[in-house]
């Protein structure tokens, strides 16, 4: 019998980050406990910690859709909760994660440097959380690693920062491509079901039919 799928947002730190418990929870009448992933926490994670922990959540892994310091700043503080947890990220930006010029914390005056990941996210790749079926979308541009979490079955993505309602990725920082990440939006993301569900890393979420429509950078 499939999991329940259960997706919790939480907005933190100073850039309003979207960080993302992805549950799989039993059915009712089921017997176990919950899987779940935590992806993209940022800043100021309490409000996800004290999730964790008032559910009786133990998070199998820690998924990075890229290496920003919003994106990553509460990386250890997970960690230190929940000891030896695996990190995820794209190969391209591991380096990234002690380094706060390629993180871009120099630039605000608050280095940030976490645990570099354990192990990468690659194109194509499939992952899973119990039941649940993933596939991970190499979508650079904003950043060269930035990656997309695309499950298919539930008909959502977790698309980081290079997709949002009515905008894009800023393509402005050390390491970004403009056309790299139209290629991304146009030649990955847009060719999604238009019922997909995106969550991106800042904002509401949105789906990819009301993209297509109504984002003024897609036309």
């Amino acid at each position: 019998m499939a999991s329940t799928f259960k997706l919790h947002a939480f907005e933190l730190g100073r850039c309003q980050t979207n960080a993302y418990v992805v549950e799989a929870a039993p059915n009712q009448g089921q017997t176990g406990t919950s899987a779940c992933w935590v992806i993209d926490p940022g800043e100021s994670p309490r409000p996800l910690l004290n999730f964790l922990r008032d559910e009786g959540l133990k998070p199998e892994a820690i998924l990075l859709t890229h290496a920003h310091a919003d994106h990553i700043a509460g990386v250890d503080q997970v960690r230190a909760m929940f000891p030896n947890i695996p990190v995820l990220a794209h190969a391209l930006e591991h380096e990234w994660f002690q380094d706060p010029q390629l993180n871009l914390s120099l630039f605000i005056g608050e280095p940030v440097s976490v645990s570099t990941p354990t192990g990468t996210l690659e194109h194509a790749q499939k992952i899973s959380l119990d039941e649940i079926q993933f596939q991970v979308l190499h979508t650079p541009g904003h950043s060269p690693g930035s990656v997309t979490l695309y499950c298919p079955g539930q008909k959502f993505a977790i698309v980081g920062d290079t997709l949002f309602q009515n905008s894009i990725g800023r393509s402005d920082f050390p390491g970004s491509d403009p056309d790299v990440l139209m290629r991304s939006i146009k030649d990955v993301l847009l060719t999604l079901p238009g019922d997909t569900a995106i969550y991106p890393g800042h904002g509401p979420s949105t789906t990819i039919d009301k993209e297509r429509r109504s984002n003024p950078f897609l036309r």
